[in-house]
């Protein structure tokens, strides 16, 4: 399966019965929800929902959150009972990511450099009902051309219960749009967040060498400008010294 990218309808494109990926850019910025936040980190656990419904149970649901859905982002049901629709994914990730550059090298090869991407922004993905969570981070990663590994990366589902807001890791294998489905088009009832893998340490060892060296790169430009900022405060301070004492002085 290959992606390419167009930028024609404003929509992401993710469809298990085409060879191809569609991206095209279409952002906003996510309503942060209220209350208290709590990771659970148990995917089996917080699994409650039904994992298989009839045809025509899904036909039902599809009607019921066509009504409800307020953006105009509806799904669809295909003869052959696979449906497609569309999910929100907030971009959450705190490390630079390594992406593939425009310009060719030495021998042809496209360069890569290092940067962060705003966090707080959603992409709204198209996909299938057949589509899995390693399928849609491949996806989000190819629309930015992203060349990092995409076992660094782990989609998490946030959901309501209770007046409390829990955040789940999703497994490689779940489908988002029928988490989507059955939750309804609320996104405070259910929302699709992409972040690091949560190890409790990063593993060096998972990046390049080019991707060590563009984070040497960052820290070697953050080490210089916190030093910029230190000379010009103390630069500051003596100037202030200076004139204090020369008004003590009094004119010579």
């Amino acid at each position: 399966m290959t992606w390419n990218s167009t930028m024609s309808s404003g929509y992401s494109s993710l469809e298990e019965d085409s060879e191809e990926y569609f991206f095209t850019a279409r952002t906003s910025f996510f309503r942060k929800p209220s209350g208290k936040v709590t990771v659970n980190k148990d995917v089996e656990k917080e699994r409650e929902l039904r994992t298989e419904f009839s045809r025509e149970e899904i036909r039902q649901k599809i009607e019921q959150y066509n009504m409800l859905t307020k953006d105009h982002l509806k799904m669809t049901l295909n003869p052959t009972g696979v449906y497609t629709g569309f999910i929100k994914v907030q971009m959450d990730l705190r490390r630079p990511v390594t992406v593939r550059g425009g310009q060719r090298g030495a021998g042809g090869a496209r360069g890569e450099e290092a940067f962060y991407l705003p966090r707080g922004v959603i992409n709204t993905l198209h996909i299938s009902s057949s589509n899995t969570v390693r399928q849609v981070i491949v996806a989000l990663l190819g629309k930015f051309t992203v060349a990092d590994n995409p076992a660094k990366y782990a989609l998490y589902k946030r959901y309501r219960r209770e007046e409390q807001v829990y955040v789940c890791k999703l497994a490689d294998g779940e489908q988002p749009l029928f988490l989507r489905l059955v939750a309804g088009p609320e996104d405070d009832t259910l929302s699709f967040v992409l972040r690091e893998q949560q190890t409790g340490e990063v593993m060096w060892d998972a990046f390049s060498i080019p991707e060590l060296r563009n984070f040497l790169r960052i820290l070697d430009k953050e080490e210089d400008e916190q030093k910029e900022a230190v000379i010009r405060r103390y630069q500051a301070y003596r100037q202030r010294l200076l004139e204090a004492q020369r008004e003590v002085r009094g004119p010579s």
